[in-house]
């Protein structure tokens, strides 16, 4: 709603600007508060095994290669379905994806060797098109990953409010963040303009294991 709102205020501001309108109608509506912390959480450790151990085991290749792309790479919905075959390349020595993520930006992705392995069992001995196809053979959009995830979810008996896409998303940054990655390079990672952003993802979790109480009395253990 706060982004709808804030749509028509830019709107109407430059219906002003341009002399269409003498005043904007949106000048004074009171936006909801947006609060700093993602309301969407991640999965844990264990959940987000549980879910690459059913996507492995799946008989639909894709399963694997979606989970992978999304938890593994950190892509958007969109960019892991909007992917295709001939996006895939070498640079300086590794394995990448090219990615058309928000904004029409264009990224390379490298790929780790499980997710390499993931995309060419779903390829298989495809040489266009798609790297995620539906079960019609079609391209797979995000309606039916969201389907397949909580698909994959149920049969790994991972109970969440509400299974999607972005929620690998996240948990692939969280899961950065637990594994001791600067936040600086979770930020590039996850290709986030905004360093506030990545820590949105964090803030929720209440996660005290990594709080910089720790370091200073471990760096100053001899003291103490």
């Amino acid at each position: 709603m706060s982004r709808r709102l804030s749509v028509l205020a830019t709107f109407y501001r430059t219906c002003v600007i341009d002399q269409i309108l003498e005043h904007s109608p949106a000048e004074y509506v009171r936006r909801p508060h947006v609060p700093l912390e993602s309301p969407t959480l991640g999965l844990s450790h264990l959940q987000f095994e549980a879910i690459i151990t059913a996507g492995r085991d799946s008989t639909n290749a894709n399963d694997f290669a979606l989970v992978a792309m999304l938890g593994l790479l950190g892509l958007r919905v969109f960019e892991a379905t909007g992917s295709n075959v001939q996006a895939r390349g070498e640079a300086r020595g590794h394995r990448v994806l090219t990615v058309h993520g928000k904004g029409d930006k264009t990224a390379l992705v490298p790929l780790p060797p499980a997710v390499g392995r993931a995309i060419d069992q779903a390829i298989a001995d495809r040489t266009s098109g798609p790297i995620l196809l539906n079960r019609c053979g079609r391209r797979m959009d995000r309606h039916a990953a969201t389907r397949r995830l909580r698909a994959l979810a149920k049969s790994a008996n991972v109970s969440t409010a509400r299974m999607h896409p972005h929620m690998l998303r996240h948990t692939f940054v969280t899961t950065m963040l637990d594994a001791g990655v600067d936040l600086r390079d979770v930020q590039i990672a996850a290709r986030h303009a905004d360093p506030r952003t990545t820590m949105r993802y964090d803030r929720a979790r209440n996660n005290l294991d990594r709080h910089p109480n720790y370091v200073l009395a471990a760096f100053m253990a001899s003291a103490t």
